[in-house]
């Protein structure tokens, strides 16, 4: 059975990504919080990826990691501290977790690592120059490692438009505002989480056997489209 490392999984895209691969795979979660979800092949360890030893793991087969944050300011508001606590939770916790596991990776079958950007790294957007800057910071590295890791290890990136998480709540918090957001997108909606998770299951398949060093915008025309 095929082990997958999630980090981030008690909530949101995390939590949706845990949902798809339980029954087919064992899971490895590291978050502070446990999931809900209760299930034989679930394994949670309660870590903050930032500051605690990471657990030792006997297999891995994929890495998928989905920490993020929503830091919008205007940029005389955005404090130094807001940019560096960005880039530590989107950034230096994935490198982190990706140079203690990459060993154990290497030795997995079709191994490969996901990780998660946002269209505001390719969409000039008000308010979102910290987690722009730090999601960009994710794409250059997973078109290095892309490189570096080329025939042992794939890495790709999902970018997302927004996506109706706790982390969105504030953002999409009445039936107005969602209505107002889907109609700001030219397909007429935003993401749900299964949509990220089922793009994650497929960058993690051997059907994506010969794809890295990609970034797959999920956007519903955001990004791509101008009407």
């Amino acid at each position: 059975m095929k082990k997958i490392l999630i980090v981030g999984a008690s909530r949101g895209i995390g939590n949706a990504i845990l949902s798809e691969q339980l029954q087919n795979s064992i899971v490895y979660n590291l978050s502070r919080r446990a999931p809900e979800i209760i299930h034989h092949n679930l394994i949670h360890y309660p870590v903050d990826i930032l500051n605690d030893a990471l657990p030792e793991i006997d297999h891995i087969d994929s890495l998928i990691y989905c920490p993020g944050s929503i830091t919008l300011k205007p940029i005389q508001n955005l404090q130094i501290e807001d940019f560096r606590n960005d880039f530590e939770i989107n950034v230096i916790g994935a490198v982190r977790v990706i140079q203690k596991y990459l060993p154990l990776l290497k030795k997995g079958k079709n191994p490969s690592i996901v990780l998660f950007s946002t269209v505001a790294a390719k969409l000039g957007m008000p308010f979102h120059s910290s987690i722009a800057a730090s999601k960009s910071a994710v794409e250059g590295l997973v078109k290095s490692l892309g490189a570096e890791l080329a025939g042992q290890v794939r890495i790709n990136a999902v970018a997302p438009t927004i996506t109706e998480t706790t982390l969105s709540a504030s953002i999409l918090r009445n039936d107005r505002m969602k209505e107002n957001m889907r109609e700001r997108h030219p397909m007429k909606n935003y993401l749900q989480p299964q949509e990220a998770a089922q793009m994650v299951d497929y960058l993690i398949s051997e059907r994506a056997g010969s794809i890295s060093g990609q970034v797959f915008v999920m956007d519903y025309g955001l990004v791509s489209f101008k009407l």
